[in-house]
């Protein structure tokens, strides 16, 4: 038999293995660094519409997306003005809730580890003016010690 009359075939019946296209994901295509196939997977796996639209997964891997990149860029924020490598719960908590939309998003989310705003009432805090007032007058009237 010549070699060249031989038909060899391929990945999943195909003949002439060699010309075999190179695959490409949603994500790709989409520009996206967040799993398409798996968010359109979890779509329909969930049920929370009975048919899924081609765009809903690319749309939400997006959003998500963004909303990482978000959270992530403020807590590297937060770590740095901390002098630090590495970002913990704390900076998350940090960096959310000091962004007013993000703090407004998670308005009722818990962070694990991630401690509370440092804040403290301008009531509990010592009078300065009426304090520096009343000091001087009295250092005035004090007799001098020899």
């Amino acid at each position: 038999m010549d070699s060249s009359t031989v038909t060899i075939k391929g990945a999943g019946g195909r003949k002439g293995g060699g010309n075999r296209k190179k695959s490409v994901t949603k994500s790709v295509k989409a520009g996206l660094q967040f799993p398409v196939g798996r968010v359109a997977r979890y779509l329909k796996k969930g049920r929370y519409a009975q048919r899924t639209g081609v765009g809903a997964p690319i749309f939400l891997a997006a959003v998500l997306e963004y909303l990482a990149a978000e959270v992530l860029e403020l807590a590297g924020n937060a770590t740095r003005d901390n002098k630090k490598t590495r970002i913990n719960p704390r900076h998350v908590l940090l960096a959310v809730r000091n962004d007013d939309e993000l703090g407004k998003l998670l308005q009722g989310v818990t962070f694990a580890s991630g401690g509370v705003l440092p804040n403290i009432n301008p009531v509990l805090l010592p009078k300065k003016s009426s304090a520096a007032a009343s000091d001087s007058p009295k250092a005035s009237k004090s007799p001098k010690k020899a």
